[in-house]
């Protein structure tokens, strides 16, 4: 009786055939979502940071340092535009607003109470995935910090 050593010849090849694609897509993607968690990170760290820098330039610091209060252009200017490492900025936007408006605190009608005032910072980036397999993808991040110069 003769055994025949190899009866499964190319099946190695076939099972290579189907599985590599898969793993280099599954690399690929996790590669490109890493790029998305980064770009998100730096979304979130531009919003806060441009929240902060308004949220101490606001109407007390316009009145002690004889500077002007800052403005949503400034804020991009000064705190969102420099931490830009890898975004885009053709991409980019922003919107700045002030809950009451940009003094540490207002006083009404119960003075006993006042009440502070915040500033909201939204940072939005239209990302494109590395390998076109979705559209652009909205990441936004929004950041709000009380007034407190």
């Amino acid at each position: 009786m003769t055994t025949n050593r190899h009866p499964r010849r190319g099946v190695a090849l076939f099972e290579v055939a189907i599985v590599f694609p898969v793993i280099v897509f599954l690399i690929l993607a996790l590669v490109v979502g890493g790029a998305g968690i980064f770009r998100y990170q730096e979304v979130c760290y531009a919003a806060h940071e441009a929240a902060r820098y308004a949220s101490v330039r606001g109407g007390d610091y316009a009145l002690e340092t004889k500077s002007p209060a800052a403005t949503p252009q400034d804020i991009y200017d000064n705190a969102i535009k420099p931490r830009l490492m890898t975004l885009d900025t053709a991409r980019l936007s922003y919107s700045v607003s002030w809950d009451k408006n940009n003094s540490p605190v207002s006083v009404g009608a119960d003075y006993e109470k006042p009440v502070g005032n915040t500033v909201t910072v939204t940072v939005t980036y239209s990302w494109l995935p590395e390998l076109y397999l979705v559209g652009p993808i909205n990441l936004t991040a929004s950041s709000t910090l009380p007034v407190t110069y």
